[in-house]
């Protein structure tokens, strides 16, 4: 039965919030209300007949970014017996201690989610999968000419590249506000709820789930310009990665907010092709894009590098199970 299964394990002497075997039911109960949420919530981009273009599309794609968050807290209340205790505790919002422990990994992942974008545009160019230009940032300078009506701009391009890349940490602070919302969801709920199943099981399962769940938008061409089963399959495939490296972070540190921060990063740092680029270059999205092939194999190597290091072994306050 569903207590039973919610059964919680003793850490440092009192009851941990987190479970010793997977509440089953509220998984399913998140699930349906996550993608219900999601599904109504684009519904307007599909009864439209504009797709993407719809007014307010982009209002209603961050609007979607809370229903992980929302399944989150309906579940635990109403569903998952017994109620996580402490809730914050469970959800990793609190405490944030020790300080370090927290606040490391989360600039650790803010600037690393962003470096993780750069590194794969690069590696992509030398690959000859994209063309760059690092000297008068064409592609780039096409946008401001064609934003501007053509008229001159008192800056040069080269500058306003480099205000926007450092400015990257600092605007990406405002994505947090959306991010939140999945995270809370994800890494928040879904993973140590999952996590008895053993560590990478947990990992894979919430990294696909949540690539899966983006299915309202991917299929109408949303990230990938791919509105079919070739787009949703990048997308599972490139959440299911980054949704290891998340996944990481949430379990090294104990606490959501790593998680936070770094998809915030991610996110903001996916038009930086876009900066790069030359003029005329025409890179796919599904070789190239933030959660293209080629960041495919940029993460796996980072995920590789942290596994081999033992780093998935470190878990602080997911009590006594031991990673599998």
């Amino acid at each position: 039965m569903e207590s039973s299964e919610a059964a919680q394990t003793i850490v440092s002497g009192r009851p941990s919030p987190f479970p010793r075997r997977v509440p089953w039911m509220a998984v399913g109960a998140f699930v349906v209300i996550a993608f219900g949420l999601a599904w109504l919530i684009d519904l307007p981009l599909w009864t439209s007949g504009r797709g993407l273009a719809t007014p307010g599309a982009v209002f209603l794609i961050a609007l979607s970014m809370y229903a992980p968050g929302a399944a989150a807290l309906v579940v635990s209340f109403f569903v998952q017996k017994p109620r996580p205790r402490p809730l914050p505790e469970y959800l990793g919002l609190w405490p944030l201690r020790p300080a370090k422990r927290v606040l490391l990994p989360t600039l650790a992942g803010l600037l690393g989610s962003i470096l993780l974008v750069i590194v794969g545009v690069f590696v992509a160019a030398a690959f000859g999968l994209v063309q760059l230009d690092l000297v008068h940032f064409s592609a780039f300078a096409q946008t401001l000419a064609k934003a501007s009506g053509g008229r001159a701009i008192p800056i040069p391009v080269g500058v306003l590249v480099l205000i926007q890349l450092i400015a990257l940490p600092f605007a990406s602070l405002v994505n947090a506000f959306a991010t939140i919302g999945e995270e809370l969801g994800w890494r928040g709920w879904l993973l140590p709820s999952l996590r008895p199943l053993g560590t990478w099981p947990a990992l894979v399962i919430s990294g696909a789930v949540w690539g899966l769940w983006h299915a309202p938008v991917i299929l109408l061409g949303y990230d990938f310009a791919q509105p079919n089963l070739l787009g949703l399959l990048m997308m599972v495939g490139g959440c299911l990665l980054f949704g290891i490296l998340l996944g990481w972070l949430r379990l090294r540190s104990g606490s959501v907010w790593p998680s936070v921060f770094a998809h915030a990063g991610f996110n903001g740092a996916a038009g930086v092709l876009g900066l790069l680029a030359a003029a005329g270059a025409a890179p796919s999205a599904v070789v190239v894009g933030p959660l293209g092939l080629v960041p495919w194999a940029v993460m796996a190597v980072v995920i590789a590098v942290l596994a081999l290091s033992g780093q998935f072994r470190k878990q602080p306050r997911l009590g006594t199970h031991s990673a599998r």
